[in-house]
């Protein structure tokens, strides 16, 4: 039988430290799959003697493929436990990463990533079901700053390990690299997470759909993962439009725009963990309530800089703040929709998370759409998902409780 937790505070010190590195590996796969891979676009497209809208398509498949995959894996992590789907999850990366090591052409490349992030998505949907499992709402949003941290290093090494290992080894060795690390979390994963999943739920796999639209029902868990979802969507225009706008347009080198791309992830790190520090004195929701309006100052001057078609500086100090914020808001909208849904805590994490990446999908083809019009497509598209992001948050408040401090 499966053993039972109770949910963890922080002041548990060794347990949650413990825990949540083992959680932070989960995340990883997700962006590294994204972040390594950036700086080899070039390289990509010369072998396959196409450009890099081209390639771009690859990356637009694989948030497609972490939309799709994350529903598949809501509703068994709830009917079959954690453990399980995970490893499913993980043989699929491996064998796809190492299809793309081999991929003949750009269209095979495109369908691997695609499958790829099927696999990869299950440790974003079983990390966020664990949190769940084991910790406070208050304590969750702890744990979720410390993954933001996670994905903020990832851009920061990520990318300048892709750039060296393209520059030396070629890009095809970058798939085979994550192939491995799948391979090893595997491992580590059997040794020491434990199944979390306590008590059995009556979860039936031929009701998901039903189970999908009673979370998709509840305004609040609505309101904070559209609101998370399409601030975060911001960050994947910067991930899809950044090699065009920083190498093609202003003429960076692959390596310069790997530790441009670096530096840009130091704030998304340092609010994350200004985050932890000011949940110990201050309610999620007012924080959120705090940083959302901040993020919609950095929008607007994001929209003035596509505008005026600023200097490399006048894109970069707003992007920077962007990227900044959505270190507070991102963990604690996650923590918000996620607060109600303890027995379905795998469903209405798939739901999130799939509307997430559904999001960075369709944002991400809106780069390449708008690219066509204008070099600024990364900054248009990054304002947008700011100010609508803002407004789903006032919009969809509670009509019951409008003057409420916390809503």
């Amino acid at each position: 039988m499966a053993r039972s937790y109770e949910p963890v505070t922080p002041s548990d010190n060794a347990r949650f430290d413990f825990i949540v590195v083992v959680l932070a590996l989960l995340t990883a796969f997700a962006p590294l799959s994204i972040d390594m891979y950036l700086p080899a676009f070039t390289a990509i497209a010369e072998d396959y003697a196409t450009d890099t809208h081209g390639v771009e398509l690859s990356l637009t498949a694989f948030f497609f493929g972490l939309f799709i995959g994350q529903l598949l894996y809501g509703t068994a992590t709830d009917k079959f436990g954690r453990k399980k789907p995970l490893y499913v999850g993980l043989a699929i990366y491996v064998v796809t990463s190492i299809a793309c090591a081999w991929a003949p052409n750009i269209e095979w490349l495109i369908a691997m990533r695609f499958f790829q992030a099927i696999g990869a998505c299950a440790g974003i949907v079983i990390a966020r079901a664990v949190v769940r499992d084991l910790y406070t709402p208050q304590a969750s949003a702890r744990v979720f700053s410390f993954l933001i941290l996670v994905m903020g290093v990832a851009p920061i090494l990520a990318p300048l390990f892709g750039a060296y290992i393209t520059e030396f080894m070629g890009w095809r060795a970058l798939f085979w690299i994550v192939a491995a690390l799948g391979v090893a979390c595997a491992f580590t994963i059997h040794l020491t997470l434990p199944e979390t999943r306590g008590r059995r739920y009556d979860v039936r796999m031929r009701h998901s759909g039903q189970t999908y639209w009673q979370v998709l029902k509840d305004r609040e868990f609505l309101r904070y993962s559209l609101t998370g979802g399409i601030a975060q969507s911001g960050l994947f225009a910067y991930i899809t439009g950044s090699p065009m706008l920083f190498i093609q347009v202003f003429d960076l080198s692959p390596t310069l725009y790997s530790w441009l791309f670096g530096a840009n992830a130091i704030g998304i790190i340092g609010f994350s963990q200004l985050n932890g520090w000011l949940l110990k004195r201050h309610a999620s929701r007012k924080i959120l309530n705090v940083s959302l309006p901040i993020l919609a100052v950095v929008a607007v001057a994001m929209g003035i800089a596509a505008v005026v078609e600023a200097p490399l500086w006048g894109v970069l100090i707003p992007l920077f703040a962007y990227i900044s914020t959505l270190g507070l808001v991102f963990p604690n909208a996650m923590a918000g929709a996620l607060a109600n849904h303890q027995e379905r805590a795998g469903s209405a994490s798939a739901v999130t998370g799939s509307l997430q990446f559904l999001i960075a999908g369709l944002v991400s083809m809106g780069v390449n759409y708008v690219s066509s019009y204008s070099d600024y497509a990364m900054a248009w598209v990054i304002s947008g998902a700011g100010l609508i992001a803002v407004a789903c948050y006032t919009i969809m408040r509670r009509p019951e409780a409008p003057a409420e401090a916390g809503a």
